[in-house]
């Protein structure tokens, strides 16, 4: 899971001012906890997608208290620009060792875009890294013995 860190303060009119040290350009806020981390996600996410435009490096999340996950794709067509960014591969390289259309990279990069797995591994393969996948089942875990406790104490 990839989750940046965000710092929160609370302003005067009671909302919440959101940065991101990882990322400074990003500078949001919510009129609440729950929606500055709704724009925390949305501004992290367009200042990455801006780096990525601009062929900047993308830092990885350091350490903080509060923090805002990105969704799994997003962090896959990131590790995948990082890993093309590594061994100095351009989007029309990837295009020509995949026999793809330039239009088609520019998609399988863009973080707001549904991309199909097997698009997403073929990339990965063409830069010469393999995509695994993970499941953290200690959520999952966790959900069900609420479910079970609340069935039970239910009857």
């Amino acid at each position: 899971m990839w989750a940046y860190p965000i710092k929160l303060k609370k302003d005067d009119n009671g909302t919440y001012l959101v940065t991101c040290p990882d990322l400074p350009e990003v500078t949001t806020f919510g009129e609440d906890v729950k929606d500055a981390y709704k724009h925390a996600r949305d501004a992290i996410e367009e200042a990455i997608a801006a780096r990525m435009a601009d062929r900047e490096p993308i830092p990885s999340p350091s350490m903080g208290n509060h923090r805002v996950a990105l969704p799994a794709q997003a962090v896959a067509k990131i590790l995948l620009y990082r890993a093309m960014r590594k061994r100095g591969m351009s989007k029309s390289e990837l295009a020509r060792t995949l026999n793809w259309h330039r239009p088609q990279v520019d998609r399988l990069l863009n973080l707001r875009h549904a991309t199909r797995l097997d698009a997403m591994e073929a990339a990965f393969r063409a830069v010469g890294a393999t995509m695994r996948i993970a499941l953290d089942e200690s959520a999952v875990s966790a959900g069900a013995s609420r479910r079970k406790a609340g069935q039970s104490t239910a009857r």
